[in-house]
């Protein structure tokens, strides 16, 4: 039989198997060639597609190489027929300072259903559940605010339609209300503000909508767009009103899906449960999720085992805005990742297999200031992102003035949220989130929020001089930032106790934590995450004896050159600069 004179390879990949039927060649000839070529392959192994084309050339024919991103093809969506798309609940999620009364609000508004459902059962706690108002559902996530927020968010799922944001009407605007606004207004989700605790005496709700004021969160009567409620999450008063507020921003946004096609959602919290095995709980998106689907979710892939509801009951399907518990997953899956319903098994495992590939190659989704400009050109970023954390609050408003100035027509630079104090997990997982980068002035990140931005690739830069800052952030816009110098931290060390010697001056005896300690090296003297001093080490002792350096796990005496203001409990960051060649 004849041979095609050109064969079609789609994809990175394709199997001994498929080769063989789109050309014709025995597959134990195809499998011999790939042996000569010393790749040993069985009939079912996928080859990559550049080598499948170089055995084709040897047998005579054309090969013809088509990349397609089969991840896209595999999730490809049609648009929705206007007359499918459904109205949905509104997903909302609460969010506000620590005790100002979120938990109590959620208990409150959640015993308005339990009441009517279930007097004296228990709510089964998957994370999630559906409140009814005027015959009008809500659903509610009960999360642990910011932080699962976010992290949806760095995942791109956007889940929630609404924030509602708790203030205390005796406390005020505080540093976790101002991130909760900031996470909200990044990923451009309205807020409806709950006043909370207008029982008190010392309650003050016009100075709570002043302060809000300030962050461009204005009440109706006002003039503005947010819907302000006044309640009593411990009297459970107001909490009625609050729904209807809800209920009213959501017909504002007019909240349709399409229930008639394969379930999408998002995955909010998961877990291990001793019965069930790994189970997590999808707040559905769009489509209907049924008992037996297929689905992708991350790089595992499952069958949908069973499926309860917020009440605990067995379920058959969920429809779009539905909060429920899903068995069937492989192992737990991370939290904020997508769920999809794919047609069968074979799809679901090929989805799986390309995104554990593509999890291999990729691990950073950060910009870093240098590859900037090409991400700006590349249009995969609009515009600079910026976090900016200080150690005084004059230096913040001056440093976020200075950066908004350096924008430009074609690159914008943008403050997403800026606080005093060290640079956090949240920090970084917003800039994470934004695809931005976390600015430090004479901050450090605390030990979480280093590893987290490791660990995703978040760009965080830490700068003791404005027009060193300034500077950079210029550069990096016109694509001339070079790496010149670059600062390697060698160790970190804790102060455990203070020496006063006369002609020598202080001597911290401190315990070296991480990494080591030298002599000559530079210092960095940190109290509460904000940077005291900046200097060299003088002297370095174990015990009588001088050393050049101590290694983590030992103690050491060390005095800083020209300074003796150290305090017991104080952190030594050690570092030396490291000169680079820029790469041409």
């Amino acid at each position: 039989h004849k041979l095609p004179k050109k064969v079609r390879i789609e994809g990175d990949t394709i199997t001994v198997n498929e080769l063989s039927r789109l050309s014709g060649i025995k597959a134990v000839d195809l499998i011999g060639k790939l042996m000569e070529l010393g790749i040993m392959a069985n009939i079912n192994q996928p080859v990559d597609s550049e080598t499948a084309a170089l055995v084709l050339s040897e047998f005579g024919i054309e090969p013809e190489l088509v990349k397609v991103d089969l991840e896209k093809e595999l999730l490809k969506e049609e648009p929705d027929p206007p007359e499918k798309l459904k109205p949905r609940p509104p997903v909302v999620t609460v969010m506000g300072h620590v005790d100002h009364g979120k938990t109590t609000l959620l208990d409150a508004i959640r015993e308005t259903r339990v009441a009517e459902k279930e007097a004296g059962g228990i709510t089964q706690h998957i994370g999630a559940y559906l409140v009814e108002k005027n015959g009008q559902k809500i659903c509610f996530i009960d999360t642990p605010g910011h932080e699962s927020f976010t992290q949806m968010r760095a995942r791109g799922a956007q889940v929630t339609d609404i924030v509602v944001l708790v203030v205390a009407a005796d406390d005020g605007v505080m540093p976790q209300t101002v991130e909760a606004i900031n996470h909200a207004k990044n990923a451009d989700v309205p807020i409806v503000v709950a006043i909370n605790k207008i029982d008190k005496p010392e309650a003050d709700p016009e100075k709570v909508k002043r302060q809000l004021a300030e962050y461009e969160i204005i009440p109706e009567e006002w003039g503005g767009h947010n819907l302000f409620v006044q309640v009593s999450a411990k009297m459970r008063k107001g909490i009625d009103d609050l729904l209807e507020a809800i209920l009213l921003q959501a017909e504002m946004l007019d909240l349709k899906a399409n229930p008639d096609k394969p379930g999408r959602g998002v995955i909010i919290e998961s877990r291990l449960d001793k019965g069930k095995g790994p189970v997590a709980t999808v707040i559905v998106k769009e489509g209907t999720i049924r008992v037996g689907d297929y689905f992708v979710a991350g790089k595992h892939y499952g069958r949908v085992r069973s499926m309860f509801d917020d009440t605990g009951k067995r379920i058959k399907e969920a429809g779009p805005s539905t909060p429920v518990e899903i068995v069937g997953f492989p192992e737990v899956p991370e939290a904020g990742e997508k769920f999809y319903v794919m047609e069968d098994e074979e799809k679901a495992k090929k989805l799986a297999e390309i995104r554990a590939e593509k999890e291999k190659k990729e691990v950073s989704t950060g910009v870093s200031l240098e590859a900037l400009l090409e991400k700006l050109q590349a249009g995969e970023i609009k515009e600079l992102q910026v976090v900016l954390k200080t150690d005084v609050l004059g230096t913040m408003q001056a440093l976020e003035d200075s950066l908004v100035k350096l924008s430009t027509d074609k690159v914008k630079v943008r403050v997403i949220h800026k606080a005093v104090g060290a640079i956090t997990e949240s920090d970084v997982s917003l800039a994470k989130a934004a695809k931005g980068i976390v600015i430090g002035f004479n901050v450090r990140p605390t030990p979480k929020a280093k590893e987290l931005a490791e660990q995703n690739g978040v760009d965080v830069r830490l700068y003791s001089v404005i027009y060193d800052l300034l500077d950079d952030v210029k550069k990096a816009m016109k694509g001339l930032l070079e790496p010149k110098k670059r600062e390697e931290v060698i160790g970190l060390a804790e102060v455990r106790k203070i020496f006063k010697i006369s002609r020598v001056g202080t001597v911290a005896g401190c315990y070296v934590r991480e990494g080591k300690v030298l002599r000559n090296a530079r210092a960095r003297l940190i109290r509460d995450g904000v940077v005291i001093y900046d200097g060299e080490i003088g002297s370095l002792k174990r015990f009588k004896d001088d050393v050049r350096e101590v290694a983590a796990g030992y103690e050491c005496g060390l005095t800083i050159k020209d300074y003796n203001d150290i305090k017991e409990g104080d952190q030594i960051e050690v570092y030396q600069i490291v000169y680079e060649e820029p790469e041409l």
